[in-house]
Protein backbone atom coordinates (compact mmCIF):
# COMPACT_ATOMS: atom_id res chain seq x y z
CA UNK A 1 0.00 0.00 0.00
CA UNK A 2 0.87 3.53 0.73
CA UNK A 3 3.98 2.68 3.25
CA UNK A 4 5.35 0.51 0.32
CA UNK A 5 5.21 3.12 -2.23
CA UNK A 6 6.57 5.97 0.34
CA UNK A 7 9.78 3.42 -0.05
CA UNK A 8 9.90 2.65 -3.42
CA UNK A 9 9.42 5.99 -4.88
CA UNK A 10 12.71 7.56 -4.12
CA UNK A 11 14.46 4.44 -5.09
CA UNK A 12 13.07 4.38 -8.65
CA UNK A 13 13.75 8.14 -9.21
CA UNK A 14 17.14 7.47 -8.23
CA UNK A 15 17.47 9.36 -4.82
CA UNK A 16 18.96 7.52 -2.43
CA UNK A 17 18.54 4.02 -0.71
CA UNK A 18 15.37 1.97 0.08
CA UNK A 19 14.85 -1.10 1.94
CA UNK A 20 15.28 -4.52 0.76
CA UNK A 21 17.31 -7.11 -1.11
CA UNK A 22 19.55 -5.34 -3.88
CA UNK A 23 19.64 -6.91 -7.66
CA UNK A 24 22.67 -7.75 -8.25
CA UNK A 25 25.09 -5.76 -10.94
CA UNK A 26 25.47 -2.01 -11.19
CA UNK A 27 22.57 -0.59 -12.86
CA UNK A 28 22.81 0.36 -16.43
CA UNK A 29 25.36 -2.27 -16.65
CA UNK A 30 23.32 -4.92 -17.97
CA UNK A 31 20.74 -2.49 -20.14
CA UNK A 32 21.66 -3.82 -24.11
CA UNK A 33 20.94 -0.75 -26.43
CA UNK A 34 18.67 -1.65 -28.97
CA UNK A 35 19.61 -1.46 -33.09
CA UNK A 36 16.86 0.48 -35.29
CA UNK A 37 16.72 4.33 -35.85
CA UNK A 38 18.29 6.71 -33.80
CA UNK A 39 15.57 9.64 -32.92
CA UNK A 40 18.24 12.00 -31.84
CA UNK A 41 16.38 12.33 -28.11
CA UNK A 42 18.26 11.67 -25.32
CA UNK A 43 15.45 10.04 -22.64
CA UNK A 44 16.10 9.41 -18.95
CA UNK A 45 15.38 5.82 -18.99
CA UNK A 46 13.88 4.38 -15.43
CA UNK A 47 15.82 0.98 -16.29
CA UNK A 48 19.21 2.80 -16.34
CA UNK A 49 18.47 5.40 -13.96
CA UNK A 50 20.43 7.68 -16.57
CA UNK A 51 19.54 9.28 -19.83
CA UNK A 52 19.99 6.99 -22.52
CA UNK A 53 19.50 7.58 -26.69
CA UNK A 54 16.33 6.96 -27.84
CA UNK A 55 16.63 4.13 -30.66
CA UNK A 56 13.46 2.44 -31.73
CA UNK A 57 12.63 -0.38 -34.36
CA UNK A 58 12.17 2.02 -37.32
CA UNK A 59 11.05 5.19 -37.68
CA UNK A 60 7.68 4.59 -39.19
CA UNK A 61 6.38 2.30 -36.25
CA UNK A 62 8.10 2.99 -32.93
CA UNK A 63 6.44 0.82 -30.67
CA UNK A 64 4.37 2.23 -27.64
CA UNK A 65 2.64 0.66 -24.76
CA UNK A 66 0.88 3.22 -22.32
CA UNK A 67 -0.89 1.60 -18.81
CA UNK A 68 -4.74 2.83 -19.25
CA UNK A 69 -7.19 3.49 -16.99
CA UNK A 70 -8.89 0.89 -14.90
CA UNK A 71 -12.48 1.92 -15.82
CA UNK A 72 -14.54 2.24 -12.23
CA UNK A 73 -14.93 6.08 -11.61
CA UNK A 74 -14.29 9.26 -13.20
CA UNK A 75 -10.74 10.12 -14.42
CA UNK A 76 -9.40 13.14 -11.97
CA UNK A 77 -6.11 15.88 -12.65
CA UNK A 78 -3.59 13.38 -11.63
CA UNK A 79 -4.54 10.83 -14.27
CA UNK A 80 -4.74 13.79 -16.83
CA UNK A 81 -1.14 15.25 -15.99
CA UNK A 82 0.14 12.31 -16.96
CA UNK A 83 -1.65 11.52 -19.98
CA UNK A 84 -1.02 14.90 -21.37
CA UNK A 85 2.58 15.04 -20.42
CA UNK A 86 2.57 11.27 -22.65
CA UNK A 87 0.23 13.01 -25.20
CA UNK A 88 3.16 16.11 -25.17
CA UNK A 89 6.28 13.31 -25.97
CA UNK A 90 4.58 11.45 -28.55
CA UNK A 91 3.53 14.39 -30.64
CA UNK A 92 7.31 15.94 -30.22
CA UNK A 93 8.47 12.60 -31.21
CA UNK A 94 6.26 12.63 -33.91
CA UNK A 95 6.48 16.28 -34.99
CA UNK A 96 9.97 17.23 -34.34
CA UNK A 97 12.06 14.26 -34.87
CA UNK A 98 9.97 12.47 -37.49
CA UNK A 99 9.05 8.94 -35.70
CA UNK A 100 5.54 7.43 -36.35
CA UNK A 101 4.24 5.69 -33.13
CA UNK A 102 1.96 2.79 -32.94
CA UNK A 103 0.77 3.14 -29.18
CA UNK A 104 -1.42 0.36 -28.02
CA UNK A 105 -3.48 1.51 -24.28
CA UNK A 106 -4.76 -1.52 -22.07
CA UNK A 107 -7.98 -0.85 -20.36
CA UNK A 108 -8.52 -2.50 -17.17
CA UNK A 109 -12.09 -3.47 -17.38
CA UNK A 110 -12.16 -6.40 -14.75
CA UNK A 111 -10.63 -5.70 -11.02
CA UNK A 112 -10.99 -5.60 -7.24
CA UNK A 113 -11.89 -1.84 -7.79
CA UNK A 114 -14.52 -2.45 -10.44
CA UNK A 115 -16.38 -5.16 -8.60
CA UNK A 116 -16.67 -3.46 -5.86
CA UNK A 117 -17.95 -0.28 -7.11
CA UNK A 118 -20.47 -2.24 -9.36
CA UNK A 119 -22.15 -4.32 -6.31
CA UNK A 120 -22.14 -0.75 -4.46
CA UNK A 121 -24.34 0.67 -7.52
CA UNK A 122 -25.87 -2.78 -8.00
CA UNK A 123 -25.00 -2.86 -11.94
CA UNK A 124 -23.40 -5.20 -14.14
CA UNK A 125 -19.14 -4.76 -13.96
CA UNK A 126 -19.50 -4.95 -17.55
CA UNK A 127 -21.86 -1.84 -17.79
CA UNK A 128 -20.07 0.02 -15.14
CA UNK A 129 -16.65 -0.55 -16.64
CA UNK A 130 -18.50 0.07 -20.20
CA UNK A 131 -19.84 3.62 -18.85
CA UNK A 132 -16.71 4.27 -17.00
CA UNK A 133 -14.18 3.39 -20.36
CA UNK A 134 -16.67 5.66 -22.26
CA UNK A 135 -15.78 8.63 -19.67
CA UNK A 136 -12.50 8.32 -19.95
CA UNK A 137 -12.16 8.47 -23.97
CA UNK A 138 -14.81 11.60 -23.36
CA UNK A 139 -12.25 13.21 -21.13
CA UNK A 140 -9.32 12.43 -22.97
CA UNK A 141 -10.68 14.03 -26.22
CA UNK A 142 -11.54 17.22 -23.70
CA UNK A 143 -7.69 17.47 -23.54
CA UNK A 144 -6.99 17.22 -26.67
CA UNK A 145 -4.91 13.78 -25.88
CA UNK A 146 -4.42 12.04 -28.92
CA UNK A 147 -6.32 8.58 -28.95
CA UNK A 148 -3.41 5.72 -28.76
CA UNK A 149 -3.84 3.59 -32.44
CA UNK A 150 -5.63 0.56 -30.59
CA UNK A 151 -7.35 0.57 -27.57
CA UNK A 152 -7.06 -3.34 -25.68
CA UNK A 153 -10.09 -4.29 -23.31
CA UNK A 154 -8.69 -6.99 -20.69
CA UNK A 155 -12.39 -8.68 -21.41
CA UNK A 156 -11.75 -9.15 -25.35
CA UNK A 157 -8.40 -11.31 -24.57
CA UNK A 158 -9.30 -13.74 -22.16
CA UNK A 159 -7.95 -16.88 -24.10
CA UNK A 160 -5.23 -15.01 -25.06
CA UNK A 161 -4.44 -14.52 -21.42
CA UNK A 162 -4.85 -17.98 -20.51
CA UNK A 163 -2.34 -18.54 -23.37
CA UNK A 164 0.22 -16.42 -22.39
CA UNK A 165 0.28 -17.96 -18.69
CA UNK A 166 0.47 -21.41 -19.94
CA UNK A 167 3.60 -20.33 -21.51
CA UNK A 168 5.08 -18.88 -18.81
CA UNK A 169 4.24 -22.21 -16.60
CA UNK A 170 6.15 -24.14 -19.22
CA UNK A 171 9.24 -21.81 -19.38
CA UNK A 172 9.61 -22.91 -15.80
CA UNK A 173 8.53 -19.93 -14.52
CA UNK A 174 5.31 -20.23 -12.69
CA UNK A 175 2.72 -22.31 -11.02
CA UNK A 176 -0.74 -23.73 -10.23
CA UNK A 177 -2.23 -24.86 -6.94
CA UNK A 178 -5.04 -27.16 -5.80
CA UNK A 179 -7.18 -24.27 -5.14
CA UNK A 180 -6.74 -22.81 -8.83
CA UNK A 181 -4.45 -20.13 -8.09
CA UNK A 182 -1.38 -19.46 -10.67
CA UNK A 183 1.90 -17.32 -9.45
CA UNK A 184 4.89 -16.50 -10.60
CA UNK A 185 7.63 -18.12 -9.01
CA UNK A 186 10.07 -15.07 -7.84
CA UNK A 187 12.49 -16.63 -6.95
CA UNK A 188 12.83 -18.26 -10.54
CA UNK A 189 13.90 -15.34 -11.75
CA UNK A 190 16.69 -14.90 -9.42
CA UNK A 191 19.04 -11.79 -9.69
CA UNK A 192 17.09 -10.55 -12.52
CA UNK A 193 13.91 -9.55 -10.22
CA UNK A 194 14.83 -5.65 -9.70
CA UNK A 195 15.92 -4.95 -13.55
CA UNK A 196 13.37 -1.27 -12.73
CA UNK A 197 13.46 -0.08 -9.01
CA UNK A 198 17.01 -1.93 -8.34
CA UNK A 199 15.51 -3.00 -5.05
CA UNK A 200 13.08 -5.03 -3.73
CA UNK A 201 11.21 -4.56 -0.60
CA UNK A 202 10.14 -6.89 1.52
CA UNK A 203 7.15 -8.96 0.93
CA UNK A 204 4.33 -7.80 2.55
CA UNK A 205 2.48 -9.76 5.37
CA UNK A 206 0.56 -12.61 3.34
CA UNK A 207 -2.38 -14.52 5.09
CA UNK A 208 -1.70 -17.56 6.64
CA UNK A 209 -3.77 -19.30 4.66
CA UNK A 210 -2.19 -18.36 1.26
CA UNK A 211 -1.26 -21.02 -1.38
CA UNK A 212 1.92 -19.05 -2.55
CA UNK A 213 5.36 -21.41 -2.15
CA UNK A 214 6.99 -17.90 -1.08
CA UNK A 215 5.46 -14.53 -0.06
CA UNK A 216 6.96 -12.78 -2.97
CA UNK A 217 5.35 -14.60 -5.25
CA UNK A 218 2.30 -12.91 -7.34
CA UNK A 219 -1.03 -13.54 -8.96
CA UNK A 220 -1.35 -14.64 -12.27
CA UNK A 221 -4.38 -16.25 -12.56
CA UNK A 222 -7.09 -16.24 -9.49
CA UNK A 223 -9.23 -19.07 -8.48
CA UNK A 224 -13.66 -17.89 -8.81
CA UNK A 225 -15.28 -16.37 -5.86
CA UNK A 226 -18.94 -16.17 -5.14
CA UNK A 227 -20.53 -12.92 -6.83
CA UNK A 228 -17.52 -12.31 -9.37
CA UNK A 229 -17.25 -12.34 -12.98
CA UNK A 230 -14.84 -15.18 -14.04
CA UNK A 231 -13.51 -17.18 -17.02
CA UNK A 232 -12.73 -21.06 -17.94
CA UNK A 233 -9.11 -21.94 -17.57
CA UNK A 234 -6.95 -25.07 -17.28
CA UNK A 235 -6.85 -24.52 -14.02
CA UNK A 236 -10.25 -23.91 -13.36
CA UNK A 237 -12.79 -21.15 -13.55
CA UNK A 238 -11.14 -17.27 -12.47
CA UNK A 239 -9.92 -14.20 -13.75
CA UNK A 240 -7.00 -12.60 -14.40
CA UNK A 241 -4.32 -10.72 -11.94
CA UNK A 242 -3.52 -7.24 -12.70
CA UNK A 243 0.20 -7.80 -14.17
CA UNK A 244 -0.38 -10.13 -17.03
CA UNK A 245 -3.10 -8.45 -18.53
CA UNK A 246 -0.67 -5.21 -19.72
CA UNK A 247 2.21 -8.03 -20.48
CA UNK A 248 -0.25 -9.85 -22.91
CA UNK A 249 -1.93 -7.17 -24.38
CA UNK A 250 1.50 -5.47 -25.33
CA UNK A 251 2.98 -9.09 -26.32
CA UNK A 252 -0.07 -9.29 -28.71
CA UNK A 253 0.86 -6.44 -30.81
CA UNK A 254 4.72 -6.25 -30.25
CA UNK A 255 5.55 -9.46 -29.91
CA UNK A 256 8.47 -9.69 -27.67
CA UNK A 257 10.29 -5.97 -28.54
CA UNK A 258 9.21 -2.53 -27.16
CA UNK A 259 10.66 0.35 -27.72
CA UNK A 260 8.53 2.05 -25.29
CA UNK A 261 6.74 1.96 -21.63
CA UNK A 262 4.83 4.53 -20.40
CA UNK A 263 2.96 4.98 -16.91
CA UNK A 264 2.93 7.31 -13.27
CA UNK A 265 5.79 6.42 -10.89
CA UNK A 266 3.53 5.07 -8.53
CA UNK A 267 2.73 2.09 -11.41
CA UNK A 268 7.23 1.38 -11.47
CA UNK A 269 6.82 -1.18 -8.55
CA UNK A 270 5.22 -3.62 -8.33
CA UNK A 271 3.76 -3.33 -11.67
CA UNK A 272 6.08 -2.26 -14.36
CA UNK A 273 8.96 -4.76 -12.71
CA UNK A 274 6.54 -7.75 -12.76
CA UNK A 275 5.84 -7.17 -16.55
CA UNK A 276 8.94 -6.93 -17.48
CA UNK A 277 9.54 -10.35 -15.65
CA UNK A 278 6.21 -11.81 -17.09
CA UNK A 279 7.49 -10.89 -20.38
CA UNK A 280 11.15 -11.86 -20.56
CA UNK A 281 9.55 -15.25 -19.04
CA UNK A 282 7.27 -16.23 -21.80
CA UNK A 283 9.54 -14.66 -24.56
CA UNK A 284 12.67 -16.26 -23.18
CA UNK A 285 14.86 -12.87 -24.04
CA UNK A 286 16.84 -10.94 -22.21
CA UNK A 287 15.25 -7.48 -22.30
CA UNK A 288 11.81 -7.08 -23.45
CA UNK A 289 11.05 -3.47 -23.31
CA UNK A 290 13.45 -1.16 -24.09
CA UNK A 291 12.89 2.38 -21.93
CA UNK A 292 10.35 2.91 -19.25
CA UNK A 293 9.18 6.61 -18.99
CA UNK A 294 7.42 7.35 -16.01
CA UNK A 295 6.26 10.52 -15.06
CA UNK A 296 6.07 12.44 -11.43
CA UNK A 297 2.51 13.01 -9.27
CA UNK A 298 0.58 15.89 -9.31
CA UNK A 299 0.56 16.83 -6.25
CA UNK A 300 -1.86 18.80 -3.57
CA UNK A 301 -0.65 22.45 -3.23
CA UNK A 302 0.61 22.29 0.55
CA UNK A 303 1.44 19.14 1.02
CA UNK A 304 3.29 16.19 -0.19
CA UNK A 305 -0.03 13.86 -0.76
CA UNK A 306 -0.70 12.81 -4.56
CA UNK A 307 -4.03 13.96 -5.76
CA UNK A 308 -5.87 10.51 -5.83
CA UNK A 309 -8.93 9.22 -5.02
CA UNK A 310 -8.40 6.95 -2.14
CA UNK A 311 -7.13 10.49 -0.32
CA UNK A 312 -10.48 11.80 -1.35
CA UNK A 313 -8.66 15.00 -2.51
CA UNK A 314 -8.98 14.74 -6.37
CA UNK A 315 -10.72 17.23 -9.22
CA UNK A 316 -12.36 15.42 -11.47
CA UNK A 317 -11.24 16.28 -15.26
CA UNK A 318 -14.46 17.13 -15.73
CA UNK A 319 -14.78 19.73 -13.23
CA UNK A 320 -11.88 21.30 -14.53
CA UNK A 321 -12.86 22.12 -17.85
CA UNK A 322 -16.01 23.98 -16.32
CA UNK A 323 -14.00 26.92 -15.50
CA UNK A 324 -10.66 26.43 -17.53
CA UNK A 325 -9.40 25.67 -20.98
CA UNK A 326 -7.48 22.13 -21.81
CA UNK A 327 -4.62 24.56 -23.54
CA UNK A 328 -4.65 26.13 -19.94
CA UNK A 329 -4.17 22.67 -18.28
CA UNK A 330 -1.76 21.53 -21.37
CA UNK A 331 0.65 24.64 -20.98
CA UNK A 332 0.21 24.02 -16.85
CA UNK A 333 2.04 20.34 -17.78
CA UNK A 334 4.43 21.57 -20.26
CA UNK A 335 6.03 24.04 -17.32
CA UNK A 336 7.38 21.14 -15.50
CA UNK A 337 9.35 18.12 -16.40
CA UNK A 338 7.32 15.07 -17.09
CA UNK A 339 9.03 13.41 -14.41
CA UNK A 340 8.69 15.19 -11.67
CA UNK A 341 6.17 15.94 -9.17
CA UNK A 342 4.27 19.19 -9.76
CA UNK A 343 1.79 20.84 -7.44
CA UNK A 344 -1.35 21.79 -8.24
CA UNK A 345 -3.02 24.79 -7.32
CA UNK A 346 -5.47 28.02 -8.42
CA UNK A 347 -2.29 30.19 -8.27
CA UNK A 348 -0.47 27.85 -11.19
CA UNK A 349 -3.13 27.56 -13.11
CA UNK A 350 -3.76 31.20 -13.06
CA UNK A 351 -0.32 31.49 -13.88
CA UNK A 352 -0.36 29.25 -17.39
CA UNK A 353 -3.63 31.21 -18.35
CA UNK A 354 -2.39 34.29 -18.12
CA UNK A 355 0.99 33.01 -19.61
CA UNK A 356 -1.24 32.05 -22.68
CA UNK A 357 -3.36 34.61 -23.09
CA UNK A 358 0.09 36.69 -23.37
CA UNK A 359 1.61 34.69 -26.12
CA UNK A 360 -1.53 35.07 -27.88
CA UNK A 361 -1.71 38.77 -27.29
CA UNK A 362 2.20 38.83 -29.00
CA UNK A 363 0.64 37.24 -31.77
CA UNK A 364 -2.28 39.34 -32.73
CA UNK A 365 -0.45 42.49 -31.90
CA UNK A 366 2.40 40.99 -34.57
CA UNK A 367 -0.25 40.35 -36.95
CA UNK A 368 -1.59 43.99 -36.58
CA UNK A 369 2.00 45.32 -36.93
CA UNK A 370 1.94 43.47 -40.12
CA UNK A 371 -1.46 44.33 -41.41
CA UNK A 372 -0.30 48.17 -40.96
CA UNK A 373 -2.78 48.21 -37.90
CA UNK A 374 -0.44 49.55 -35.70
CA UNK A 375 1.26 53.01 -36.16
CA UNK A 376 4.81 52.99 -36.41
CA UNK A 377 8.23 52.91 -37.85
CA UNK A 378 10.64 50.04 -38.76
CA UNK A 379 12.01 47.14 -36.20
CA UNK A 380 15.05 46.16 -35.71
CA UNK A 381 15.29 42.94 -37.99
CA UNK A 382 18.73 41.93 -37.68
CA UNK A 383 17.97 41.97 -33.73
CA UNK A 384 14.84 39.64 -34.26
CA UNK A 385 16.23 37.41 -37.16
CA UNK A 386 19.10 36.74 -34.98
CA UNK A 387 16.99 35.96 -31.80
CA UNK A 388 14.39 33.64 -33.89
CA UNK A 389 17.72 31.32 -35.26
CA UNK A 390 19.19 31.05 -32.22
CA UNK A 391 15.79 30.34 -30.00
CA UNK A 392 15.11 27.48 -32.76
CA UNK A 393 18.07 25.49 -31.62
CA UNK A 394 17.43 26.20 -28.09
CA UNK A 395 14.30 24.26 -28.39
CA UNK A 396 15.21 21.53 -30.65
CA UNK A 397 18.36 21.05 -27.74
CA UNK A 398 15.86 21.52 -25.24
CA UNK A 399 13.53 18.95 -26.68
CA UNK A 400 16.36 16.55 -27.83
CA UNK A 401 17.31 16.34 -23.65
CA UNK A 402 14.80 14.20 -22.64
CA UNK A 403 11.87 16.45 -23.33
CA UNK A 404 13.07 19.06 -21.74
CA UNK A 405 9.98 20.95 -22.25
CA UNK A 406 9.89 23.81 -19.37
CA UNK A 407 13.02 24.84 -20.91
CA UNK A 408 11.55 25.09 -24.93
CA UNK A 409 8.84 27.17 -23.66
CA UNK A 410 11.21 29.50 -21.34
CA UNK A 411 13.25 29.84 -24.96
CA UNK A 412 9.84 31.01 -27.24
CA UNK A 413 8.66 33.09 -24.19
CA UNK A 414 12.03 34.82 -24.30
CA UNK A 415 11.84 35.15 -27.95
CA UNK A 416 8.57 36.57 -27.68
CA UNK A 417 9.31 39.14 -25.35
CA UNK A 418 11.62 40.46 -27.39
CA UNK A 419 9.54 41.03 -30.17
CA UNK A 420 7.16 42.89 -27.72
CA UNK A 421 9.95 45.15 -27.24
CA UNK A 422 10.77 45.98 -30.48
CA UNK A 423 6.87 46.41 -31.40
CA UNK A 424 6.77 48.63 -28.72
CA UNK A 425 9.78 51.23 -29.93
CA UNK A 426 8.33 50.69 -33.63
CA UNK A 427 5.31 52.11 -32.05
CA UNK A 428 7.08 54.62 -30.55
CA UNK A 429 8.63 55.92 -34.06
CA UNK A 430 6.32 58.38 -36.55
CA UNK A 431 4.70 56.25 -39.03
CA UNK A 432 6.90 54.84 -42.01
CA UNK A 433 8.23 51.89 -44.12
CA UNK A 434 7.32 48.78 -41.53
CA UNK A 435 9.25 45.27 -41.53
CA UNK A 436 6.97 42.75 -41.97
CA UNK A 437 8.68 39.70 -42.91
CA UNK A 438 10.29 39.07 -39.53
CA UNK A 439 7.75 39.14 -37.44
CA UNK A 440 5.45 37.34 -39.66
CA UNK A 441 8.57 34.36 -39.72
CA UNK A 442 7.74 35.09 -35.34
CA UNK A 443 4.65 34.35 -35.63
CA UNK A 444 4.71 31.21 -37.57
CA UNK A 445 7.46 29.87 -35.28
CA UNK A 446 5.44 30.83 -32.19
CA UNK A 447 2.28 29.43 -33.57
CA UNK A 448 3.83 26.28 -34.92
CA UNK A 449 6.01 25.26 -31.13
CA UNK A 450 2.67 25.90 -29.68
CA UNK A 451 0.72 23.57 -32.44
CA UNK A 452 3.42 20.88 -32.26
CA UNK A 453 2.92 20.53 -28.16
CA UNK A 454 -1.03 20.13 -28.71
CA UNK A 455 -1.86 23.93 -27.76
CA UNK A 456 -3.94 26.36 -31.31
CA UNK A 457 -3.47 29.92 -30.95
CA UNK A 458 -5.43 30.30 -33.81
CA UNK A 459 -8.92 29.21 -31.89
CA UNK A 460 -8.22 31.41 -29.19
CA UNK A 461 -6.24 34.25 -31.05
CA UNK A 462 -9.88 36.51 -31.31
CA UNK A 463 -10.89 36.10 -27.69
CA UNK A 464 -7.12 36.44 -25.85
CA UNK A 465 -6.16 39.34 -27.79
CA UNK A 466 -9.39 40.92 -27.37
CA UNK A 467 -7.20 43.46 -24.91
CA UNK A 468 -4.73 45.09 -27.50
CA UNK A 469 -5.17 48.23 -29.39
CA UNK A 470 -4.65 46.15 -32.38
CA UNK A 471 -7.18 44.27 -32.08
CA UNK A 472 -9.73 46.66 -30.89
CA UNK A 473 -9.04 48.83 -33.95
CA UNK A 474 -9.65 46.02 -35.95
CA UNK A 475 -12.79 45.14 -34.06
CA UNK A 476 -14.19 48.37 -35.15
CA UNK A 477 -13.10 48.31 -38.38
CA UNK A 478 -15.45 45.13 -38.78
CA UNK A 479 -18.23 46.67 -37.19
CA UNK A 480 -18.32 50.01 -39.82
CA UNK A 481 -18.11 47.66 -42.49
CA UNK A 482 -20.58 45.48 -41.27
CA UNK A 483 -22.76 48.55 -41.09
CA UNK A 484 -21.91 49.86 -44.68
CA UNK A 485 -23.17 46.69 -45.68
CA UNK A 486 -26.91 46.80 -43.57
CA UNK A 487 -27.60 50.39 -44.78
CA UNK A 488 -26.62 49.42 -48.68
CA UNK A 489 -29.00 46.07 -48.06
CA UNK A 490 -31.50 48.53 -46.52
CA UNK A 491 -31.70 51.07 -48.86
CA UNK A 492 -31.65 48.62 -51.63
CA UNK A 493 -34.40 46.55 -49.79
CA UNK A 494 -36.32 50.31 -49.67
CA UNK A 495 -35.90 50.90 -53.45
CA UNK A 496 -36.82 47.91 -54.58
CA UNK A 497 -39.88 48.08 -52.46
Amino acid sequence: GARLGSQLLPAALGLGPASGRAASGARGQEWLQPAGYDTGVKVYNSLTRRKDPLIVSSADAASWYSCGPTVYDHAHLGHACSYVRFDIIRRILTRVFGCSVVMVMGVTDVDDKIIKRANELNVSPASLANLYEEDFKQDMAALKVLPPTVYMRVTENIPQIVAFIAGIIASGHAYSTARGNVYFDLQSRGAKYGKLVGVVPDPMGEPGDSDKRHAGDFALWKAAKPQEPFWASPWGNGRPGWHIECSTLSSLVFGSRLDIHSGGIDLAFPHHENEIAQCEAFHRCPQWGNYFLHSGHLHVEGGEEKMSKSLRNYVTIKDFLRSASPDVFRLFCLRSSYRSAVDYSDGAILEARRLLHAVAAFVEDARAYMRGQLAGGPVREDVLWDRLGRTKGAVQAALADDFNTPRAVDAVVELIHHGNRELKAAAEEPRGPRSPAVLGALVSFVEQFFETVGISLAERQRAAGAGSPAALHSVVEELVRFRQTVRRFALAAGEAA
